[in-house]
C-alpha cells in the first residue's frame, strides 16, 4: 500500500486537526476533545470528525506538504468551519452544507497561505472566519439557506447590556474553555481541559490563567455577567495565550508576560469586534485571538527584543 492510499492514515490526520485548533498536535487530545463534542451533540460529533477527515483527505488529494497534512494544519480550520455552520445555520440541510463549507475552507487555507506566504504571520483560524461569515451572509439571498433564529442583526441604538448580575465564576471559567469548541457544558468543558492537560502540563496551567485573566479583565472592564457566564470572554483568551506560548517560544523570558497581555487586550477585541458585527448578525468567532496574536506578533518586528521563534 502507497503512503497517501488508505483510509487509517487520514484518523491519526485527522484527530490532530481536532487538537490542533487549540494549537496542538496530538491525536490522543483530538480524541478526547472528539469525544466531549459528542457529549454536548451527537450531530456535532458527526460533523466534527467528518470536517477533519474530509480536510485532510482533500490536503492529501490535492498534494499539499505531507508534513503539515499529518500534523492536521490543513484540518483544523474545516472542523472550526463545520461545527460553525452546524451551529449557526437552520434546516434539514445545514449538515450538508456544514461539511460543503468544511471541504472549500481547505482551499480558503491553501489560498491565504499563498497570499500571507511574505507577511510573517501564520494564518491560524482565518480561512474558517472568512468563509463562515460568507455563509452567514448568503442566507439573506439565499432561499434554500437558512439561519438560526438567534443570528438577528441588532440595532446598535437601541442596544442595553443584560441586567443579569449574578457572577458564576466557576462554571465560567471552565465554560470558557469549552466555547474553543462553541461547547456551553461544563462538564464537557473539563473534558477538554483534561485533553489539553493530557498533551501538556504547562499549557492545561495556561489555558486556566489565560481564562482568569481574561474573566478578571472583562469583570473590572464591566463586561455583561451573562456573557462572562457563558465564557464567552475566555476562550479568544485562551487561543492567544496558547498562541503567544507557541510562536514565541517557551524559553524566553518575556513570553509568559506577552501571553498574559494577549489575554488581556483580548477582551475589549471581543467587546469590540462583537460591537462592530451586531448590526450583521454575525458572531465574532475567533476574530478577537486572531487580532490579538497578530498584534504580538507584528510589533515584534520593531520591538525586537520581542524574540519570535521562525514560523
Amino acid at each position: 500500500m502507497s503512503k497517501n492510499s488508505g483510509f487509517s492514515p487520514l484518523i491519526p490526520s485527522s484527530l490532530k486537526g481536532i487538537s490542533q485548533v487549540i494549537l496542538i498536535e496530538n491525536a490522543v487530545t483530538g480524541l478526547f476533545v472528539l469525544v466531549a463534542i459528542t457529549l454536548s451533540s451527537y450531530l456535532l460529533g458527526i460533523v466534527t470528525l467528518a470536517s477533519a477527515l474530509i480536510g485532510t483527505w482533500i490536503a492529501r488529494v490535492c498534494g499539499a506538504n505531507e508534513t503539515t497534512v499529518k500534523q492536521g494544519l490543513f484540518s483544523f480550520n474545516s472542523v472550526l468551519t463545520g461545527i460553525a455552520l452546524t451551529l449557526n445555520l437552520n434546516g434539514s440541510n445545514r449538515w450538508i452544507l456544514a461539511l460543503a463549507g468544511a471541504a472549500v475552507t481547505v482551499l480558503v487555507t491553501a489560498a491565504l497561505m499563498y497570499v500571507m506566504r511574505n507577511s510573517g504571520l501564520p494564518v491560524l483560524t482565518f480561512p474558517y472566519i472568512i468563509l463562515t461569515w460568507f455563509i452567514l451572509l448568503a442566507p439573506y439571498k439565499l432561499e434554500n439557506m437558512k439561519l438560526n433564529p438567534d443570528l438577528v442583526p441588532q440595532n446598535l441604538s437601541a442596544w442595553k447590556l443584560s441586567e443579569t448580575d449574578v457572577v458564576d465564576w466557576k462554571y465560567g471559567l471552565i465554560r470558557g474553555i469549552g466555547q474553543v469548541y462553541f461547547l456551553d457544558n461544563v462538564w464537557c468543558g473539563i473534558l477538554i481541559l483534561f485533553a489539553i492537560f493530557w498533551a501538556s502540563r504547562r499549557l492545561g496551567l495556561y489555558a486556566i490563567l489565560g481564562n482568569f485573566i481574561a474573566w478578571l479583565t472583562a469583570y473590572g472592564l464591566g463586561a455583561e455577567v451573562e456573557l462572562l457566564n457563558m465564557g464567552l470572554y475566555g476562550y479568544n483568551a485562551v487561543l492567544t495565550i496558547f498562541a503567544v506560548e507557541y510562536y514565541c517560544g517557551i524559553n524566553h523570558r518575556s513570553t509568559l508576560l506577552m501571553g498574559i497581555f494577549g489575554a488581556m487586550i483580548s477582551v475589549p477585541i471581543t467587546a469590540s469586534v462583537g460591537t462592530f458585527l451586531s448590526p450583521y448578525g454575525l458572531p465574532s468567532l475567533t476574530m478577537p485571538f486572531l487580532l490579538s496574536t497578530w498584534l504580538i506578533l507584528s510589533a515584534r518586528k520593531i520591538l525586537t527584543k520581542l524574540t519570535v521563534k521562525n514560523f
